[in-house]
């Protein structure tokens, strides 16, 4: 085998030393590769994560924030509903479980629907 000037390395077999490069080559080509790979996976996963857990926070804090209104409706209202009260318990229960954004949205729609209620009995 020769070093870059030509002269023999001694104590290695001829070829040695370049088999050794050529391992050490794919070695370092496919451990950029790869770090390459994973770094776009993290570039493109990254916003969508960040956007799902907005969507989420943003959809709980819709769903307490309109269990707190039936719950000031509720006191206000003269009389019981029982519809308004079976929403209301549901709402609570969903808030309770912290499912997802879909669960979310659920108690949302429950609670708006006994705060229309209360309201009406409220007036009546």
């Amino acid at each position: 085998m020769r070093h870059d000037h030509g002269e023999a390395v001694p104590g290695r077999m001829p070829g040695e030393c370049l088999e050794v490069e050529v391992v050490f080559g794919w070695i370092l080509a496919v451990s950029g590769t790869a770090v390459i790979v994973g770094a776009g996976f993290v570039a493109a996963y990254a916003p969508r994560m960040r956007e799902r857990a907005l969507r989420r926070r943003t959809a709980w804090s819709a769903a307490r924030s309109a269990v707190e209104s039936a719950a000031v409706s509720r006191d206000a209202a003269r009389r019981s509903v029982g519809e308004a009260e079976e929403l209301f318990h549901r709402a609570e229960l969903l808030i309770a479980a912290q499912g997802g954004v879909t669960s979310a949205l659920e108690a949302k729609e429950c609670a708006t629907r006994a705060d229309l209620l209360w309201r009406a009995a409220a007036d009546a």
